[in-house]
């Protein structure tokens, strides 16, 4: 079984940093070679620091990683996109941390490539900085991102009986991971109410291009539904709520 390279190159997505010993910066990173990965940036907090710069969350940037004993250290940063739109706008930020977020919370240290899934962020993150509809941008990372994880909700069929499902409002039941048809809704507990307009535009980001889903023109009350069901999803399968919806209650309040 040939040996781990002792040096390699990667390009990443900075999730977040936490302080570490006296001087240096420990850094979860996504990565398109490694998935999620951690290192230490040495020296990181001195103020004589060239790479500090280079480290904050949201930014891209191309790295070079030695193995250590028990982690990787970085020994050069250069940044690829700052998305420096994301830093001055605190709705923004708060935005851009739901969808780090999510990828965190979903991913582990694996060493495992998953090029698909780093596109999906870095293009979410740069719909974000353009100021482009992030209802949409979010909407659309969410369910692409169930798909790339393997938690694809079942919007076409029902998820307990197997039926097409036709034109009229539904339920939707996160344990079943999909739509459940009316006749079946008499009788299971624990189901969500989801209207035909907000199904339609669900199915619609599942089997759409970023560039065709883009049209959809949802209205105020379909946009709050299907973000309130898709974090009640979010919270099931995670086993418990997360942070930044509640901080961007807080701010947009």
């Amino acid at each position: 079984m040939p040996r781990p390279e002792r040096s390699l190159r990667v390009e990443a997505v900075v999730l977040r940093h936490t302080d570490y010993g006296e001087a240096d910066r420990l850094l979860t990173l996504y990565t398109r070679q490694l998935g999620k990965t951690r290192a230490i940036v040495k020296g990181a907090r001195k103020i004589t620091s060239r790479k500090a710069g280079h480290l904050e969350p949201f930014t891209q940037v191309k790295l070079q990683l030695a193995r250590g004993r028990d982690l990787f250290i970085v020994t050069q940063a250069d940044t690829i996109e700052s998305y420096q739109p994301l830093r001055e706008d605190l709705i923004l930020t708060g935005h851009a941390s739901y969808v780090i977020e999510l990828v965190d919370r979903f991913t582990y240290e694996d060493e495992t490539e998953n090029p698909t899934l780093f596109r999906l962020l870095t293009e979410t993150l740069s719909r974000l900085a353009s100021k482009s509809d992030p209802w949409l941008a979010l909407r659309y990372y969410e369910i692409r991102l169930l798909d790339n994880l393997g938690f694809r909700p079942k919007l076409f069929e029902c998820a307990n009986c197997g039926r097409e499902i036709i034109a009229e409002d539904q339920f939707l039941s996160f344990s079943a991971g999909g739509v459940i048809c009316p006749i079946c809704g008499r009788g299971l507990p624990n189901l969500s109410s989801i209207s035909m307009e907000t199904l339609k535009y669900l199915r619609h980001f599942q089997r759409s291009s970023y560039a065709d889903a883009s049209r959809a023109r949802p209205s105020l009350e379909v946009q709050k539904e299907a973000e309130s069901l898709m974090q009640g999803y979010f919270t099931y399968l995670l086993e418990r709520e997360l942070n930044t919806p509640g901080f961007l209650k807080r701010i947009k309040a």
